[in-house]
């Protein structure tokens, strides 16, 4: 499962229509039915995060690089740019939480060119490392699969329902940690700030995921910012992706749409390549980046774990599955043999050793 985005975006599209191009996110090449699944399910190229986790005893690591340049009209400025980002995730514990550290470093070489002569200077820092939990609240398609597929009509199976448009909805709670002499914060000095997003994420038929995230970041500090990404992505075959992104933030610091697009392959289940690129449509600076990136899964789940169902069916599910184990117990003891012989259930009797 990847996510990905579009090369060759219409820009005149784009122009018309910006909050339509905001949508992007390949978590998934299927429905998710429980954290795990079987193809590496992770947030890239994109920005946004999915609502899905790992799942359990899997770790993940995703990174990637870019190159990019920027124009600031009122400064008078030209910027050259260098940078890489990263994320490690592991889920533990349970299938719905994920532990992760999400970062991204930026070298920059500016040339000023107000006044006579221009002159050039280099800076560099985290534009963000953020340490924090992700967990899943809520998760429909536990219940469309417990339900089960319409055994009477395929059309019934595939075609749009209401149901659809109930997301699953997670929610994630970080601590940003940012350093001395940032340029790309306000902050003077060392700080640590919290973050949060609300997620959600809607698996559509056809091979279509789309992705919401509410970003409230840095809200003890002088330069609160509040945006959303917006994130589409469009499963072509097994291997191939394509996605679209939208992203708004504001603060008293710095505000801007940010559109991207790409694609992305699974090359094995467990590894993904993709690339994409970044910009905006204002001057105060334009922005223009392309990256490239995989992501690689160590999966060591050795169960095929589903999310427990909640209330009055999550207490009836539990029964029948305890009742059920109990029942296997008792058909164990009666295959058992005080002369220290065991029944193989087909009336032959093998030394137990």
């Amino acid at each position: 499962m990847i996510k990905s985005y579009i090369f060759g975006t219409n820009l005149n599209f784009m122009k018309t229509t910006p909050f339509c191009l905001s949508i992007i996110l390949l978590l998934t090449l299927s429905p998710v039915m429980a954290q795990y699944t079987e193809t590496i399910n992770n947030n890239r190229p994109g920005a946004s995060q999915g609502a899905f986790s790992v799942g359990t005893n899997v770790l993940q690591l995703e990174g990637g690089f870019a190159l990019g340049s920027e124009e600031h009209r009122l400064k008078e400025t030209e910027t050259s740019a260098f940078g890489f980002d990263y994320a490690i995730r592991y889920g533990f514990w349970r299938e719905e939480l994920e532990v992760s550290i999400i970062g991204e470093f930026e070298s920059q070489s500016v040339t000023d060119n107000r006044g006579a002569n221009s002159y050039t200077y280099k800076q560099s820092n985290f534009r963000s490392n953020t340490i924090g939990a992700k967990y899943l609240f809520y998760d429909p398609y536990r219940k469309m699969e417990l339900k089960g597929p319409n055994l009477y009509s395929w059309k019934a199976n595939y075609k749009f329902q209401w149901a659809d448009l109930v997301p699953a909805i997670s929610f994630y709670a970080g601590a940003n940690f940012d350093f001395a002499d940032n340029p790309f914060t306000l902050e003077p000095d060392s700080s640590i700030s919290p973050k949060f997003v609300l997620s959600t994420q809607n698996n559509w038929v056809g091979g279509f995921v789309f992705v919401t995230n509410i970003v409230v970041d840095r809200i003890t500090t002088d330069t609160p910012s509040y945006g959303y990404i917006l994130t589409l992505t469009h499963t072509l075959t097994d291997w191939f992706s394509v996605f679209i992104e939208n992203q708004g933030f504001k603060s008293d610091f710095y505000a801007d749409q940010l559109f991207r697009g790409g694609a992305a392959a699974l090359v094995n289940k467990n590894f993904h390549v993709d690339a994409s690129i970044l910009l905006n449509f204002k001057d105060t600076p334009s922005r223009l980046y392309g990256r490239v990136g995989v992501a690689y899964r160590f999966d060591m789940h050795d169960t095929d774990e589903y999310i427990e169902e909640k209330g009055k069916e999550g207490r009836k599910l539990k029964k029948d599955k305890q009742t059920e184990k109990d029942l296997d117990t008792k058909k164990d003891k009666k295959k058992k043999r005080k002369d220290g012989f065991e029944d193989d259930g087909g009336g032959k009797s093998v030394t137990k050793l």
